[in-house]
């Protein structure tokens, strides 16, 4: 919250970035259509090349943003625009608190748009078996840019930055449970330290 503070207009009651046009634009519109493009992209070649481990990975991407946005869609925690901190009507719950009442919009935990950019992080298992190094920075840049299109979404007051924390979380459990399942169906040699390092990452 004092991070999304830094944001607001006590005065007016208002985010001014909320409607901002490049922040819309770029942010918002842009960079998801490029994570959509890419998944697209690998799962086409996937399937023409016949290609298991690009149409795998396209899968991951897919499902990292689907189960942020299947939670976000139950979620009783509201936006910040929503909350009456923030000039909504909506009440702030502490996240694990037991809610006796429904009381606003809600429909904003995890952060949604912050899952396209760490989608990307199912990149990480399709380089690792052949190259270690391109696999970490891959990893990497898909927290990297999560972080960028979320924080995008909290200075105009659409998400707090924990709401993109999580996402982050959300995604990789995600990816590293769904590749445990699909990698048993690849050669062994293919996942054997990736499973190992991916969910150990998780644990930490």
């Amino acid at each position: 919250m004092k991070i999304s503070n830094f944001w607001f207009d006590p005065v007016s009651r208002i985010f001014p970035l909320e409607n901002n046009y490049w922040l819309e634009l770029v942010n918002h519109k842009m960079l998801k259509y490029m994570v959509i493009i890419i998944a697209v992209g690998l799962l086409v070649t996937g399937v023409v090349k016949r290609r298991v481990d690009y149409i795998s990975t396209a899968i991951l991407i897919g499902l990292g943003s689907a189960v942020v946005g299947i939670l976000k869609s139950v979620s009783q925690h509201s936006c910040p625009w929503d909350l009456v901190e923030y000039g909504g009507k909506a009440i702030e719950y502490p996240l694990l608190s037991t809610v006796n009442y429904f009381d606003g919009p809600g429909r904003c935990f995890p952060g949604g748009h912050a899952s396209g950019g760490f989608s990307l992080m199912a990149l990480f298992f399709l380089f690792y078996p052949k190259n270690k190094n391109r696999a970490f920075v891959s990893f990497a840049a898909a927290i990297l840019l999560g972080q960028i299109m979320g924080f995008g979404q909290v200075v105009r007051g659409a998400h707090f930055l924990s709401h993109n924390l999580w996402s982050c979380w959300w995604v990789w459990l995600t990816q590293v449970c769904v590749y445990g399942v699909v990698s048993s169906f690849l050669p062994h040699h293919y996942h054997q330290k990736i499973i190992s390092w991916s969910s150990t990452a998780v644990r930490n």
